[in-house]
């Protein structure tokens, strides 16, 4: 096989480094390891010049062992160095041998016969005590200056580190290249029309101060999660060509009092050095909530934080052209000081996108995907009623995912509907293994659900029957709504708890009272909770109609065990004999369409078992006939 050489162009390609990528700072672990590889060499080489041979390998002998040696020949040099005997053994060119000679004087009998071998006399070298002394000098003062210089170090980065505590964190994005702007975002034309204004007062100014009007100082942006709020305040920015601040309401707060203040009165210092500008705080309830609800009281930290900001928004004067955008989706919380005219003086309601606002939402995620003549679009809009943008631009990823994983380049239509599914009720568990009568009592509890919510002449039409197992759940029934819906009747608050009874009275009619399973736990919750919610909140109660029983849900624990009830005892009695009313009208219901279309539940479950998964057209075919008795019906 032929292999070429790289070029010299290639080659200069490969070892230059990215335009535009960072340089990796040399580890503070690597440069000790190194300054101390250093001090060791060092010293070896100290050691090997103190070396009497110059770093060469030898060996101590006495001097009566060296006497013994010369006496029988086996040595045949000998240099005299001061007090030092620099040996060289018979049949070799070097001394190898170091001997001493002794402090005492010495007989004739014990001196050496230095007629025996060839003898030698060389004045001392004192250069090797002398790099001695000096090395013992400042080898012991370099290691105290360097551990000085790594402490300072240390200590100016926490210095450093102290310093900056109190600075805000906000990130700058005035100079950010990729710019959102209003055309690109789809849906919430009301809320673009709003901060349309705002950007008109930040690009003319004076045409508002000419007729005396105020610029307004604040904007909050209240919406659902996942509604675009972030991306429209970018998208003023953007629109209006001036710098954005963008900082989390979360990174004002430390455990240290005082240091959140100091970074609010930094961050507005920086916007009107800046100015004009956004500065945009996002889940500002982090930091605004109402004060007086915690256990610190006015010390608390937070509400330092939060006290700052009112004042700095006070301190705005006119020109300053700086602007405060927040964002958060719990409004309710949030301190009426900050909500009052002259801090936030618009609030922006970002909402659900409705059904052509999604169409358009989808357009823009799918936009760049290769999909297949079978993606309908406008389907996937009318199916997700009651999905924010990020849900939708979740589906669209997860439809490319899906599509990836089958090793396809075009995202089929199939693909699109797994991708729904996986998102809104989670992923298929296909691998967890369920036993035959496991699958016979999913199968009778979900087409329970099924068959009442088919024959309620209110209920939203069943969409899918599955006995897979997803997510949490060991089956599915999925009943979707035709169209979008701004409000919801007594009467259809009604169907959707009979059908959501529908799965446990199924259980109950086919196997028995004491064989129902714990399947139908989250259905009995839901059913609680929204016969909670229709009593207090909604005034949908027989005896409480037309009355709410709120309870204030903000606030700290504390404070919520603190506040006192809105009602008495005995109306909270008769709420809980309202809510049971309900569940057994609910009950009353199920079993009654149940028991009226017996022979279609059992024909479903059969289908069920069988298929595992069955669609809106197939389960309309199998309920052909059902029937609604006369005592499942409502009368006023």
């Amino acid at each position: 096989m032929k292999v070429e050489k790289p070029t010299k162009q290639n080659n200069s390609r490969a070892n230059t480094p990215k335009k535009g990528s960072p340089k990796k700072p040399k580890s503070n672990a690597v440069r000790t390891v190194l300054f101390w590889a250093a001090i060791g060499l060092l010293l070896i080489g100290v050691f090997s010049i103190g070396s009497p041979l110059g770093g060469q390998k030898t060996e101590d002998i006495s001097y009566s062992d060296l006497k013994w040696a010369v006496d029988h020949g086996q040595v045949s040099k000998i240099v005299e160095q001061g007090a030092t005997l620099k040996v060289t053994m018979d049949g070799q060119d070097k001394p190898t041998k170091i001997s001493r000679l002794p402090a005492a004087e010495l007989s004739d009998e014990q001196k050496i016969d230095m007629t025996k071998v060839k003898y030698e006399s060389e004045a001392p070298d004192d250069t090797t005590d002398m790099i001695f002394g000096v090395l013992s000098i400042i080898l012991p003062l370099g290691l105290i200056v360097v551990l000085f210089t790594f402490m300072m170090r240390g200590l100016q980065k926490q210095t450093n580190q102290s310093m900056g505590f109190g600075r805000s964190k906000a990130k700058l994005f005035g100079e950010d290249k990729k710019k959102v702007k209003f055309d690109e975002i789809a849906g919430n034309i009301e809320a673009k029309e709003d901060l349309f204004e705002v950007v008109d007062f930040l690009k003319h100014p004076k045409k508002f101060e000419e007729v005396g009007a105020k610029i307004p100082k604040g904007v909050l942006l209240v919406g659902p999660p996942g509604t675009g709020k972030t991306m429209l305040a970018r998208a003023v920015a953007a629109e209006a060509g001036v710098s954005f601040f963008s900082i989390s309401g979360s990174e004002f707060v430390e455990m240290f009092v005082g240091v959140g203040a100091s970074r609010v009165r930094d961050l507005f210092e920086k916007a009107k050095k800046n100015a004009p500008c956004i500065i945009f705080i996002d889940e500002i309830d982090a930091v605004g909530r109402r004060r007086g609800s915690g256990m610190g009281g006015g010390h608390d930290e937070r509400e330092q934080t939060l006290n700052q900001i009112l004042v700095e928004m006070d301190g705005f004067e006119q020109g300053q052209n700086v602007i405060v955008l927040a964002a958060t989706n719990r409004s309710d919380v949030l301190d009426p000081a900050l909500l009052r005219p002259g801090r936030f003086d618009r609030r922006v309601n970002i909402i659900l996108p409705e059904r052509k606002d999604r169409l358009a939402i989808l357009k823009v995620h799918f936009k760049g995907k290769p999909i297949d003549k079978s993606v309908d679009l406008d389907a996937l809009a009318a199916k997700t009623a009651g999905s924010s943008g990020a849900d939708l631009a979740n589906i669209a990823n997860e439809s490319a995912i899906v599509a990836a994983r089958h090793n396809r380049r075009i995202i089929t239509g199939d693909d699109v509907t797994a991708a729904f599914e996986k998102v809104m009720i989670g992923p298929e568990r296909k691998n967890k293994v369920m036993t035959e009568k496991d699958k016979k009592i999913t199968a009778y509890h979900e087409a329970g659900h099924a068959v009442v919510g088919h024959v309620l002449p209110d209920s939203d039409p069943v969409h899918k029957v599955t006995i897979i197992p997803r997510g949490a759940t060991g089956g599915v029934t999925w009943f979707l709504p035709p169209e979008d819906r701004a409000f919801t009747s007594i009467v259809e608050f009604k169907d959707i708890l009979a059908r959501a009874m529908g799965g446990r009275i199924a259980e109950e009619v086919v196997f028995g009272r004491e064989n129902v399973t714990t399947g139908a736990s989250s259905d009995l919750k839901h059913a609680t909770s929204l016969a909670h919610d229709m009593i207090t909140l909604e005034g949908m109660g027989s005896k409480l109609r037309d009355r709410a029983f709120h309870d204030e849900e903000g606030g700290l624990m504390f404070d919520r065990m603190t506040r006192e009830r809105g009602y008495s005892d005995k109306t909270a009695e008769e709420i809980d004999n309202e809510i049971n009313e309900l569940l057994a009208e609910a009950v009353k219901r199920a079993r009654e369409v149940l028991k009226a279309n017996l022979a279609l539940l059992d024909k479903l479950a059969d289908e069920l078992l069988k298929a595992e998964t069955l669609d809106e057209d197939q389960v309309k075919e199998i309920l052909k006939g059902a029937k609604l008795p006369a005592a499942a019906k409502l009368h006023a």
